[in-house]
Formats: C-alpha cells, sequence, structure tokens
C-alpha cells in the first residue's frame, strides 16, 4: 500500500537479484521519492539566494520541522526544539553544561548506543566523573532496578534509551521513571529507534527531560538531521557552543556569551540543510496521504505477526522463537527483531546466507537484527527469508 511512495528506492542495486527484500529499515530507511524534488529546491534556494536562504531557513523551515516533530510527539512548545547534524553533538552540548568544578554523576544502562557509550568511556578517564550503568536485562526488573538506582544517589545526568538499539525491546515505564525523577538530576531520554516508529506521548514529560532522535532512520529523510527537545525551565549554559547561539544578537555582540530562552541556548554552528528540506517534504507528503505513525506503527506490527508465522512454519536453526529477544510486540517491541546467534561467527555466516537469497540485514557481533517498513509488501510472508537460494 506504501511502496508506491518508494519506487525510485526499492529496485535492486546493480547486479544483485531483483527481488530484494531490504530487513536493514531501522538502520536506514529508504527515502521517499518526494526528497529528489526537495534536494533539487533546497540546491535552487541556496544557488538564487546565496546568504540570503538564512532568512528563510530560520524563520520558517526551522519552525516549520520545530512544529511537525512537536506535534508527532506532543510537545508543547515546538520552540523547544534544537537541532543538529547528529544527536551526539547535542547530548555532549548538555555535558558541556554540567558544573565541571563538581563530581559529575552519570546513570545510564549497559544497552545505550556506540557514540554515547564510547564517550562516556573518555569521560571515565577524568578523575571527578564516575558512571553506574544498570544491566538492561532482564528487561522485566529494569525499571525497578534503574529507578531504585536513580532515587539512591545524587546523579547529575541520567541517560536511557527508549528502545534499545541492540534488541529492539522498549523501556518498560521509562516515560514514569522520567516523570518522577529528581529534582536535581537531568535526564535525557534516548528516542532515535522509536521516533516515527511506535507512537510517543511526551506531553507529561517535556518540561521534565531532554529528548532525542533524527532522521536518519524511521523518517527516511537521510543522515545530517537530529534534534533535541529541551525542558522550557533550562537554563544550562553549555560550554560546547557556537556561533548559531548568538543568532539574534549577531549585529550587536555584547561583548559577553548570552543564551536565549529557545532552542538556540543548545545551537551550533553551519550545517547543510538539504536533510532538513527532505524532511519536510516527508512530514508533508505523510499529511497529504494520511500517513500517521499510529497507522505506521499497525503496519509494521501486522508485518511482524506475518514474519513470525511464517518462521514458525521453517525450523530454521538460528531465526526461531528460541533465538529471538522477544518481547510482547504492542506494548514492549520496536520495528525489528533481534535473534541471538551464540557467536560473532553465527551471526555473519547467517548475514552473508540471507544476502545471497537477496535479504538485506545487519548485525551488532552476535546478534542479527531483522527490521520491518511501510515500503514492504503488505502482504509480503517473508517466506523469501527462509528459502534455501
Amino acid at each position: 500500500m506504501y511502496k508506491k511512495f518508494y519506487r525510485a528506492f526499492s529496485q535492486a542495486p546493480s547486479g544483485s537479484p531483483s527481488a530484494m527484500l531490504h530487513m536493514a529499515c531501522h538502520s536506514h530507511h529508504y527515502w521517499p521519492d518526494i526528497t529528489l524534488e526537495a534536494v533539487q529546491q533546497y540546491w535552487h534556494d541556496a544557488a538564487l539566494l546565496a546568504d540570503d536562504k538564512w532568512g528563510p531557513i530560520f524563520h520558517e523551515k526551522i519552525p516549520a520541522w520545530q512544529n511537525a516533530v512537536a506535534r508527532t510527539l506532543q510537545i508543547p512548545d515546538a520552540g523547544q526544539i534544537a537541532i543538529a547534524p547528529n544527536t551526539h553533538e547535542l547530548v555532549y552540548r548538555l555535558i558541556s553544561a554540567l558544573d565541571p568544578a563538581k563530581p559529575l554523576r552519570i546513570l545510564t544502562t549497559d544497552g545505550e548506543f556506540y557514540s554515547f557509550a564510547r564517550q562516556l568511556q573518555r569521560l571515565e578517564e577524568l578523575p571527578h566523573v564516575e558512571v553506574t550503568r544498570i544491566p538492561k536485562t532482564p528487561y522485566a526488573t529494569l525499571a525497578e532496578r534503574f529507578e531504585r538506582e536513580l532515587h539512591t544517589r545524587n546523579y547529575q545526568l541520567a541517560y536511557a534509551s527508549l528502545v534499545f538499539f541492540d534488541s529492539g525491546v522498549v523501556f518498560p515505564e521509562l516515560l514514569r521513571i522520567t516523570e518522577q525523577k529528581p529534582e536535581e538530576t537531568e535526564f535525557v531520554i534516548d528516542g532515535y529507534h522509536g521516533f516515527f516508529a511506535r507512537p510517543i506521548d511526551l506531553s507529561k514529560v517535556a518540561d521534565k527531560a531532554f529528548f532525542t532522535a533524527g532522521s536518519y532512520k524511521y523518517l527516511g529523510a537521510g543522515e545530517g538531521l537530529c534534534f533535541m527537545s529541551i525542558p522550557s525551565r533550562c537554563r544550562l549554559r553549555p560550554l560546547n557552543t557556537g556561533w548559531f547561539a548568538e543568532m539574534a544578537e549577531l549585529e550587536n555582540r555584547p561583548g559577553s556569551v548570552n543564551y536565549g530562552d529557545n532552542w538556540l541556548r543548545f545551537a551550533g554552528a553551519t550545517m547543510d540543510y538539504s536533510c532538513l528540506y527532505k524532511g519536510l517534504a516527508i512530514f508533508d507528503l505523510f499529511r497529504r496521504e494520511g500517513i500517521t505513525v499510529d497507522k505506521i506503527h499497525r503496519y509494521v506490527l501486522n508485518a511482524q505477526s506475518r514474519f513470525l508465522n511464517t518462521m514458525d512454519k521453517n525450523s530454521h536453526p538460528l531465526l526461531n522463537r528460541e533465538r529471538l529477544i522477544h518481547h510482547d510486540l504492542k506494548e514492549g517491541h520496536g520495528h525489528f527483531f533481534t535473534f541471538d546467534c551464540g557467536t560473532t561467527e553465527n551471526s555473519e555466516k547467517l548475514q552473508k546466507e540471507l544476502k545471497a537469497r537477496a535479504v538485506l540485514c545487519d548485525r551488532r557481533q552476535h546478534l542479527l537484527r531483522l527490521g520491518f517498513a511501510i515500503y514492504h509488501d503488505d502482504n509480503e510472508t517473508y517466506q523469501q527469508v527462509f528459502d534455501s537460494p
């Protein structure tokens, strides 16, 4: 039903089988056809307007993007949504705003994405930084264990994923935990694997937590456009700050480092805004066609159910219920399945076998991930995953 919007990107690469089944969509979604026109429009605007392009970008395009994100996540104040080329830049800018003269205690899990996990390892080399990592498994007790630790010690920063990148499992009760967090703790929700996949309502926590995500995965607008929502009462002064943060006072610099009361507090510097045009084009396309996150989620749930039915009819040594890191689909799972193949060698071998039968997927060490998207046919049974080459 939705595949018609992805005609230009649903063809097999040169030299590959024609019936390619793209199941790495949790890593990189295909771009809707409309994004080609959007990139061309960006080129036209930039070439025609030159330096004058900043007016439309900052006064029209960015507010339109902020409003679209705010509607999607039910964030009350769209003006509190900062943008940057990646979430790492935004999160590190937040960390830089914490008092470097005081001990820095950070609470997180052992299941966070590489960029944040690596940054924490580097920070831990400093004598005043202490990181506590709560094991994500067993998932059934994660909420209890994380919340208990959050209220046990004085943490300056807490950081957790809404949907874990390696397993697709949803962090149980994370929004409730955030809503009841200690006042002195800055809280960051990594929402990248949930944004534009699962319905998310931040209306109760928007003024309590930072929320990060971007356009690279489920929105399908490509890399280079990420965002972080900021609590409205935030008065932090990032040490890592760029000239965009002073955009309102460029012509009359006060001689001191001041910060605005909107998203520019966390602004960086110059970036490529072609991704902004692509993201807006997709939001507009989906609005015209009545495609909502709820509909996308239901579509993917149906696809996942068809996959499970097909899987259960086959006797695959690795792709089976016992190997599937699987929780309730409606309440506790993202838009991809993860199979524990036991060893890195097993997952690598299986990935190659799947590619040989025109199924594209990805893996993380011993874990193999299979994703689902709205550009999969609505009658796709996924038997291709299990057939012999």
